[in-house]
């Protein structure tokens, strides 16, 4: 059973990150299940840090580009929306230029007020470089702004 209450393609969210950090870092989502979301990103001149290997920053650009995305499919986004109000990751292992990572988000809990989306990022070899958590709050849109 799936636990997006929008409907959404592939095709749809990349077509959305169009002109955003997301785009711009390379950031390509690549499957929706029915309780998850995958993306990829290279790891090229956009993401690295001097020693040429993965920027941590840019983990953390994935992770919640992944929960943010994920977080917004779950609420109904013409009276809702969905702000991050903290962040954390670990980075385990790095990935150099060159190669590509994965993201898959997978929710920890979906409240009426709060989410948490746990994120692992993990290389080519499917070994994991980055584990992070994101907290969404859950906001009325008449209110925001």
């Amino acid at each position: 059973m799936s636990i997006w209450l929008n409907a959404a393609t592939v095709e749809q969210i990349n077509k959305g990150s169009k002109n955003t950090m997301t785009e711009h870092l390379g950031i390509e989502i690549t499957e929706i299940g029915a309780d998850f979301i995958t993306a990829k990103m290279p790891v090229d001149h956009r993401t690295v840090q001097p020693m040429r290997l993965l920027h941590g920053g840019a983990s953390v650009v994935l992770a919640e580009t992944l929960g943010s995305i994920a977080g917004s499919l779950c609420v109904d986004m013409k009276e809702k929306a969905v702000v991050g109000i903290e962040i954390n990751a670990n980075h385990l292992r790095g990935a150099r230029e060159g190669e590509v990572v994965f993201g898959k988000v997978k929710p920890r809990h979906l409240g009426r007020t709060t989410q948490v989306w746990d994120i692992e990022i993990k290389n080519e070899k499917e070994k994991l470089v980055c584990v992070s958590r994101l907290t969404l709050a859950v906001i009325d849109k008449k209110k925001a702004g």
